[in-house]
């Protein structure tokens, strides 16, 4: 039986020697048979037992000597006293001694241990009765002497797999976790798997090292710095130790100092604790990932942390760096967050943009020295990023700003960031004036599609830029292909153009330009204007060509387009010009301008048709004056909507039928109604205005109707009047169209105008005011019909410059 006490000289205290002694004294299990091997293990299982009990002893211990140091420091007394006072509170509270230690430590400390009891117990779900649910929670013991006892056991192991037991053992198998495992990230995104606990050896073994990029969710935890709560299942296992166990995994990233160290992986059973978690839960599982990143951070785990401090070999490093290098060490508030980084080192390269010496800037701190960097975005943020997750970055074109009058000065850089330990390396390199030069030239010829190249005919060197060998088709690094054979790659058409450029150029010695095409390797054929030039030495021997392509062929397929829509549109003019010439050929044949007054039936009839200026404005407008049986007159104007052959074919179509359905008789309104199915009828249906007339020189009375028609004017006595409108649909419109018939009774020397809407169409007023200016111009006394018929064309009433057909009808 070993007894309680002091360790024997060289033992850890926080693991107690085992009685190698009783082990070694016991029979081999060859010589005792079955009963040997029971015995042997039951002496096992006791020792086991004994030790789990001197380990949770010692570590109790060093929780009770913690309260007890906390005791001396506030009651100002020695150790006796406070050992006597912290038993005299427990017997008083009722308190067994290791809760009351811990409750003191808590109100000590103030740590994540803290804020994590207090949370449980505000929301009253620390108790055994809801998340401690296990056998272990059963037992005596609080949250906090759980989460104490562990920063205890973590306190005294010397490596991180003593501190993956410890964690799991007294702060996570309570909670029902029943494996957990702790990651040491590196810059690359690297994980190393620092400790693990219930996975067993083989399992920690393949999961080792995770490299870069596998999407572990310890990686994705640090690279975006949040708690991921994963349900595995089989049919989609996590990329993490224990892959296929299923459950459900937490992972925490853990801090030191605003620096993400490491991850705390935890696995349960089944459906775990729930996700989410409550807060109470979430907020010990934090306090637990404080401790393992405290562990890590104080043993040097983190991979990237060199021993023995970064100061000697890393300002060493910096100073042997061919760009302007700086190393920066955070400063933090009281609450440890980043509020700036301190310039700690400059290396001789270091070059201030503002033309400061780098003297003045080491020892200040960075925002002081270049404030502008705090600006949302800028680099500070990068800084800060980098620190706290290790991953370095490199940005060629990177904005920065500077203090300079009168105007913040701008400028780009190849900006570095490392982290080393807990300082960021800092590098920039400013693009000189070559460089800049350079990189605008290399903008301008990949903008202007010209690539440039260069010969050396004595050495057979050829020198491309890379935007050459994009316009040949080919793939960066491709080699060169010299000048003479270019016929060997061009159209077949394009090679005796070629040919002639090459004598020109290496035989003539003389500047030549040529233009070919170039199938490429990529089955894209490009149009190519190259341009070269000889270089000659002092004696007059070509010893080099240079020269440059340019990609044309967006201009020539532009000129073929332009081309075709050029003849396209030649073929249309053409087209169109002679539409309209037999358009006005065929109105003009059936309707010839009359130049004098008709005399028929008792009526004179005098007509002015006044076509457009523009053949294309060719239109519809037409008007008759017949002579039918019986001596009666019919008398038409109409109008067919549009221009063009269309409009011509049309006009003629109602002419010429409104003829023949007159002989039959019909009254105005009838032949209306026929005219009217006759438009809808046709192959190409019309639309248009008429208005009709039966004179009958008999009775001196006028039968009229209207389909659509502006209303005709009666000059009487030297006053015009519009006659009152009988209702009429325009032609074409409807089916079964029915018109309304009205009669006039023309006094001698009345005068009845028929017109079409050419007379006084205006743009910018309505009929009704144009009507207006009509009746004015047309109210005086007719003495000669022709003379009156040409003054109301002089008035200009109309401005569109469209077909006007106006009759006059003159009682006798």
């Amino acid at each position: 039986m070993v007894e309680h006490g002091e360790p024997a000289e060289g033992q850890d205290p926080a693991r107690p020697a085992a009685p190698v002694a009783g082990l070694a004294a016991a029979a081999p299990l060859s010589q005792h048979g079955e009963a040997g091997a029971a015995e042997l293990a039951a002496t096992v299982e006791r020792l086991s037992a004994e030790i789990r009990t001197l380990g949770q002893d010692t570590e109790l211990r060093a929780l009770v000597e913690l309260a007890k140091g906390v005791l001396v420091e506030r009651l100002n007394c020695g150790p006796a006293e406070a050992s006597r006072q912290l038993q005299r509170l427990a017997a008083e509270s009722h308190v067994a001694l290791p809760e009351l230690a811990a409750d003191i430590v808590n109100q000590a400390a103030g740590d994540a241990i803290t804020h994590a009891v207090a949370e449980a117990r505000a929301a009253d779900t620390v108790p055994r009765a809801e998340q401690e649910t296990s056998e272990a929670a059963a037992q005596p013991g609080t949250s906090s002497l759980r989460l104490r006892t562990a920063e205890a056991a973590v306190s005294a192991g010397d490596d991180a797999q003593t501190l993956a037991g410890a964690v799991l053992d007294h702060g996570l198998s309570p909670l029902g976790a029943t494996a957990a495992a702790v990651w040491a990230p590196a810059p690359d995104g690297s994980l190393t798997l620092a400790g693990e606990a219930g996975f067993g050896p083989a399992e920690a073994a393949r999961w080792r090292y995770v490299p870069p990029g596998v999407g572990a969710p310890a990686q994705r935890a640090v690279a975006e710095d949040r708690t991921l709560w994963v349900s595995e299942t089989s049919d989609a296992p996590a990329p993490t130790i224990g892959r296929g166990l299923g459950g459900t995994i937490a992972v925490l990233p853990a801090h030191v100092g605003g620096r993400r160290v490491g991850a705390l992986e935890i696995r349960w059973p089944g459906p775990g604790p729930g996700i989410p978690p409550t807060p109470a839960l979430l907020r010990q599982l934090e306090a637990l990932a404080q401790l393992c990143a405290l562990s890590l951070s104080s043993r040097g785990t983190e991979p990237d942390a060199p021993p023995g401090g970064p100061a000697v070999w890393l300002t060493g490093l910096v100073d042997g760096l061919l760009d302007s290098g700086a190393l920066l060490r955070p400063l933090r508030n009281r609450d440890g967050r980043i509020t700036d980084f301190l310039i700690e080192h400059t290396n001789e390269r270091f070059t201030d943009p503002v033309g400061r010496p780098r003297g003045s800037l080491t020892g200040l701190p960075l925002l002081e020295a270049y404030p502008l960097f705090a600006l949302e975005g800028g680099l500070f943020e990068q800084i800060k990023r980098v620190h706290a997750t290790g991953i370095s970055l490199r940005n060629e074109k990177m904005a920065l700003r500077f203090p300079a009058e009168p105007t913040p000065k701008a400028v780009l850089a190849a900006v570095g960031l490392g982290r080393f330990g807990d300082t960021v390396l800092l590098t920039w390199r400013f693009q000189e004036g070559d460089t800049r030069l350079a990189d605008l030239l290399q903008h301008v010829q990949r903008l202007s599609l010209i690539g440039g190249f260069e010969e050396n005919l004595t050495t057979s060197e050829i020198v491309w830029t890379d935007q050459l060998r994009a316009l040949r088709g080919l793939p960066v690094g491709a080699e060169p292909i010299p000048l003479h054979h270019l016929g060997r790659h061009v159209h077949p058409d394009d090679t005796r153009a070629v040919g002639c450029f090459l004598r020109t150029v290496l035989h003539n010695q003389e500047e030549s330009a040529v233009t070919f095409r170039l199938p490429r390797p990529d089955g894209v054929v490009r149009h190519l204007r190259l341009v070269a030039e000889p270089v000659c030495d002092a004696s007059g021997h070509l010893v080099a060509v240079r020269g440059a392509y340019q990609d044309i062929s967006p201009h020539r397929w532009t000129e073929v387009a332009l081309a075709a829509t050029r003849d396209r549109l030649v073929g249309a003019e053409q087209e169109a010009a002679e539409r309209h010439r037999l358009a006005r050929q065929l109105q003009r044949a059936i309707m010839p301008a009359a130049d004098q007054p008709v005399h028929t039936a008792g009526l004179r009839v005098a007509v002015r048709y006044c076509p457009a200026d523009e053949d294309q404005r060719v239109g519809g407008d037409w008007y008759d004056a017949v002579l039918l049986p019986g001596d009666r007159v019919l008398l038409t104007v109409g109008d067919v909507a549009g221009h063009g052959v269309s409009a011509a074919t049309g006009m003629v179509v109602l002419r010429n039928a409104l003829r023949g359905l007159a002989v039959t008789g019909a009254g105005p309104s009838r032949l209306l109604s026929w005219l009217n199915r006759l438009a809808q009828g046709l192959t190409e249906p019309v639309t248009a205005t008429v208005v009709c007339g039966l004179f009958d020189p008999a009775t001196r009375t006028l039968l009229w109707a209207r389909a659509g028609h502006l209303p005709p004017v009666l000059v009487r006595q030297g006053t015009a009047k519009l006659l009152p409108l009988p209702e009429g649909l325009m032609l074409g419109v409807v089916d079964n169209a029915s018109y309304e018939e009205s009669r006039l009774e023309m006094e001698p020397q009345d005068t009845l105008l028929m017109y079409t809407d050419g007379l006084i169409e205006c743009r910018d007023s309505d009929v009704r005011h144009a009507l207006g200016h009509l009746l004015t111009a047309a109210g005086r006394q007719v003495d000669d019909l022709d003379s009156y018929l040409g003054h109301l064309l002089s008035q200009d009433i109309a401005d569109t410059d469209d077909d006007v057909c106006l009759i006059g009808v003159q009682a006798s």
